[in-house]
């Protein structure tokens, strides 16, 4: 029985993590920081299942390696059968198998480019224009293009060379553990900003990893691993740190 002083929170999220492990470590860590909790009870419940080893994303997507699909499918179904009401996971170019992952469960899966795009809108008022700094998977499949004209926005992406520059500061840089300074990724974020962007989506959560380790303060910088972190914690029904 609850009484006054016991929250009453929704059942169980289910993570589908590993995609890559520090990011999921990274949201996880969010998602802690993000919630109002006086006590451990007050924090959001989570099964965790932490799936490095899910074939490449991107890799696929590029033609380089086995679909990562079955995987991804089969896991929702595990964290439905453990006991999750709903999925949230913690990487953008998955999300070009959400629909596959939605109709082999009965629980919600929640979006992270959606909710990354629509905290883009919350964070700056009127926002016409959005860049997205993104793996060569998650743009060439278009997931936040189609996300970006739902809401009325125009993508703006990076040319070619800079384009090769964030993959090698996500692959080279941050999936690989080593260090890259804050010069690099603020000329990313400034090329988006010279053609136009009024805010840059962190569209890969490598780069919301480098994000939180570089500690930068910019509202107009919007952080899909927060995203994520923020709607895994209304959807359990705990409460937003204000």
């Amino acid at each position: 029985m609850s009484g006054p002083d016991v929250p009453v929170h929704g059942q169980p999220g289910g993570v589908l993590g590993g995609l890559g492990p520090a990011a999921t470590v990274h949201y996880l860590r969010r998602v802690v920081e993000l919630t109002d909790a006086a006590r451990d009870q007050d924090h959001v419940d989570l099964i965790v299942w932490q799936h490095g080893s899910i074939p490449d994303r991107t890799g696929f997507l590029r033609g380089e390696n086995e679909s990562p699909e079955p995987a991804l499918v089969a896991d929702v179904q595990a964290l439905e059968r453990a006991g999750a009401r709903f999925v949230a996971i913690p990487c953008n170019t998955a999300l070009v198998w959400v629909e596959q992952m939605r109709a082999a469960v009965g629980i919600e899966v929640l979006d992270t480019v959606d909710e990354t795009v629509w905290a883009a809108q919350a964070a700056v008022p009127r926002l016409t224009r959005l860049g997205v700094l993104a793996t060569d998977g998650t743009l060439s499949a278009g997931t936040y293009a189609a996300s970006a004209e739902r809401a009325g926005l125009e993508l703006v992406v990076p040319d070619p060379d800079v384009q090769r520059e964030t993959m090698s500061v996500i692959y080279d840089g941050v999936k690989a553990g080593n260090p890259v300074p804050r010069s690099r990724f603020d000329a990313l974020v400034e090329h988006l900003r010279v053609k136009g962007a009024e805010a840059v989506a962190l569209g890969c959560t490598e780069l919301s990893v480098l994000h939180g380790e570089l500690g930068i303060e910019d509202a107009t910088i919007v952080d899909s691993i927060d995203a994520v972190a923020v709607a895994t914690i209304r959807r359990a029904g705990a409460r937003l740190r204000t």
